[in-house]
């Protein structure tokens, strides 16, 4: 990613966070961004697109960091950051209906996706985990408490074993 796009993303992140998604404007990430609205322009033709490559950005961010890490730690440290990140923070305090609308199922599956493969956790497990982390961001609580829970989730991930799951043929009776 070149210097100026970078820029132009930081400085969304910025108004994001002081304006909510909603109240601000392609003016203010420009101003934030320290640019003119017409560079804004020739990179992002829409708020909404320059809101998806932050989001894309900060998951690919994410998941590096989850990646490098043991799953405790990964967990510990996922939960700081989504618990303090500021744009978050303003979503869930002031917005939680957008924050709910970047949750729907298909943008779920696609997270907690992506959790799985970052922490190398199975699909179950992953969605435990990204539920907790979910609630992490609706009510962040106190950085030991979260991190003496992500220690017992690691645990329960790490000590549950993961059954095949059998097929079910088309023209088998539930019961």
């Amino acid at each position: 990613m070149n210097r100026t796009r970078a820029g132009l993303l930081a400085g969304a992140a910025r108004a994001f966070a002081d304006h909510g998604l909603r109240r601000s404007t392609m003016q203010s990430v420009a101003v934030a961004a320290g640019v003119a609205k017409a560079t804004l322009y020739n990179h992002f033709r829409t708020k909404d697109e320059v809101a998806r490559a932050l989001l894309a950005l900060e998951l690919d961010r994410l998941s590096a960091t989850a990646w490098a890490l043991p799953t405790e730690q990964a967990l510990s440290t996922l939960s700081d950051e989504l618990g303090a990140h500021p744009v978050l923070r303003r979503l869930a305090e002031t917005e939680p209906e957008v924050l709910t609308a970047l949750l729907t199922t298909d943008r779920w599956a696609e997270l907690t996706g992506r959790l799985a493969a970052a922490l190398r956790i199975d699909a179950d497990a992953a969605e435990l985990a990204g539920r907790w982390l979910l609630g992490v961001v609706l009510q962040p609580g106190r950085s030991t408490t979260r991190h003496r829970h992500a220690a017992r989730l690691s645990a329960v991930l790490g000590a549950a074993p993961v059954a095949p799951v059998a097929p079910v043929s088309p023209g088998a009776a539930s019961g």
